[in-house]
């Protein structure tokens, strides 16, 4: 494909059409190509909570070769699709992160300090960067108390979104839509061997 030329891209749905516009915020030549930098901040703009670790996983899935560095619509599309029907990077649900959070606070004071959430977040699991830690604090952390109290925490973070809107729903609604798989097509020898086996009945 010529370096200025735009490439078509049939949209077949709506999920696709989120998708595609979700991408094209990215998209800022309006070449229907995005650098490869912006793979993650398109992925958690569909609804989708991936780490770094599997941003990176999508990354080399959807990286043009015959362009390195970018991402063509057309090949991120189909990709999306496939991890949403599949329901990964899904967000965890409040009784999932309340779970969590019990685990973290076993002592069952229903909060963590600022201390204890700092640690937590800079050296278990997968490392918060400075900004992503700085924005949590600021929305997480109580100034009077210095603490983080979870579960109103997870009441102001959880939003229903409606069910037009989410996009682990849509997606189901697409799957549920398509037309089943044709059967598979049987050797002639299975054949004669399933009626074989009907005769001898």
């Amino acid at each position: 494909m010529e370096e200025d030329e735009v490439e078509e891209v049939q949209l077949n749905n709506d999920l696709e059409r989120k998708i595609a516009d979700v991408f094209d915020v990215f998209d800022h030549a309006g070449t229907k190509t995005i650098d490869i930098r912006e793979v993650g901040t398109v992925v958690r703009g569909l609804g989708c909570c991936p780490t770094e670790a599997e941003v990176q996983e999508i990354t080399f899935k959807v990286e043009d070769h015959s362009n390195p560095g970018n991402v063509r619509l057309a090949t991120f599309i189909p990709y999306a699709c496939q991890f949403l029907a599949e329901h990964k990077y899904e967000p965890a649900t409040p009784e999932q992160l309340l779970e969590a959070f019990h685990t973290l606070d076993s002592e069952g004071y229903g909060y963590l300090t600022k201390d204890n959430l700092i640690t937590l977040m800079t050296q278990a699991g997968e490392p918060f960067n400075q900004d992503e830690l700085d924005e949590m604090l600021e929305l997480a952390i109580d100034p009077h108390t210095n603490t983080l109290p979870y579960e109103y925490y997870i009441n102001q973070l959880m939003f229903e979104p409606p069910e037009d809107k989410d996009i682990y729903k849509l997606s189901d609604i697409i799957e549920a839509e398509k037309p089943p798989p044709p059967p598979p097509t049987r050797r002639m020898s299975e054949f004669m061997a399933e009626m074989e086996s009907e005769m001898a009945t």
